[in-house]
């Protein structure tokens, strides 16, 4: 009885192992034939495309080497810098110590951000292959290669925000200073183009690339946090500016939360879905920046936050944020929220990222009470 049975499964498997064997050979053909063609040439043709070959192993394995590494990844990186245990607010001055203030915690964070971005790891938007895409498809639009550029953008995105503000408002008593010259470099060091090669978009003009500017910017910060340590720059920790940086934060995550919802609302290809990663990772570095940003903040608005009552609320934040950073998935997913096979881990992080928004929007608005 079990016979023709075994004997159909048989044929089944015989048809799947000949698929699959054409498809190998289908695959392999160009390179049997190419390996045929160059054991006939002489050295002369065979010794420069050998040469070639070489070249580009070494060039494309440093390039996956660049992108698969991440050198200093660490979602509580910020805790290592004892931020709860300043006394006094940033810019005010340092108890029982002469012509000493207490330098910004905000602005360490900026640069330490940026250094982790382009010191420790391989700024990965501006280097030739990445731009060069896979056979000349950006590999924004492929599932490879594009996980540490994406979270280098979203970190940089919140580091230009920020930039801003301490350009504008923080680093400058409003009416009765001007613009300090170290932030307004930084500021516009930060600002620059995050995909410039040396060539930039102009094969003919040589240019500086990205990664130089944002070096930069952080010796900018560096040079302001040392002026601001001596008493000689401005830090102005008034309610209605941390009010403006949070409004920031607050209308950049919610931009976010809704590229997240309509990707997962008109792409529910599950982990086919070759976008999904690279919306994932921009805000996670988006989150991953914020929550280090937010604890720096705490620190040098402290009076601010003491005085109206803000430090269970802005506990519960920071919180939120974390369970956010938890979720690290090998391969990212976008499935269909009710789906049972595939999760849908860009709704997840889109859940998070509004609480987290709605606990800055209840900040602000008993700010600006």
């Amino acid at each position: 009885m079990l016979d023709p049975i075994i004997a159909f499964f048989q044929r089944i498997f015989a048809a799947i192992g000949r698929g699959i064997g054409m498809v190998v050979a289908w695959f392999l053909w160009p390179f049997l034939a190419a390996h045929g063609w160059y054991r006939d040439r002489s050295w002369i043709i065979k010794g420069p495309i050998l040469v070639v070959l070489v070249l580009l192993l070494v060039v494309y394995g440093h390039f996956i080497y660049r992108t698969q590494i991440w050198h200093g990844f660490d979602p509580a990186f910020v805790q290592s810098y004892k931020f709860e245990e300043r006394t006094v607010p940033a810019g005010s001055p340092l108890p029982g110590e002469t012509n000493r203030c207490q330098n910004s915690a905000v602005v360490i964070m900026n640069a330490a951000l940026t250094d982790q971005n382009v010191n420790q790891n391989s700024w990965i938007s501006s280097t030739l292959l990445y731009k060069l895409g896979l056979f000349g498809l950006d590999w924004d639009n492929t599932p490879f290669m594009d996980n540490k550029a994406s979270f280098q953008r979203g970190v940089n995105q919140v580091v230009r925000r920020t930039a801003i503000e301490l350009a504008d408002n923080l680093g400058r008593v409003r009416g009765t200073s001007g613009i300090n010259n170290d932030l307004q470099d930084a500021r516009g060091n930060i600002q620059f183009d995050e995909s410039t090669w040396y060539f930039g978009t102009d094969p003919f003009g040589f240019k500086t690339p990205t990664p130089s500017y944002y070096r930069a910017a952080v010796e900018s910060w560096n040079r302001f946090n040392t002026s601001l340590g001596t008493c000689d720059a401005v830090f102005d920790t008034r309610s209605d500016n941390l009010l403006k940086l949070l409004d920031g934060m607050a209308s950049d995550l919610g931009n976010t939360s809704d590229i997240l919802r309509r990707r997962s609302e008109e792409f529910n290809a599950g982990w086919f879905d070759t976008r999904a990663d690279d919306r994932f990772w921009f805000s996670y570095g988006q989150l991953y920046a914020q929550y280090a940003l937010l604890q720096a903040t705490r620190a040098d608005f402290s009076g601010v936050i003491r005085d109206r009552n803000l430090t269970a609320i802005w506990t519960e934040m920071e919180r939120q944020m974390q369970s956010a950073l938890r979720i690290q998935p090998a391969i990212i997913s976008n499935g269909s929220e009710d789906g049972w096979i595939m999760p849908t881990h860009l709704a997840t992080m889109g859940f998070y990222i509004l609480r987290v928004r709605s606990n800055m929007v209840e900040i602000q608005s008993i700010l600006d009470r």
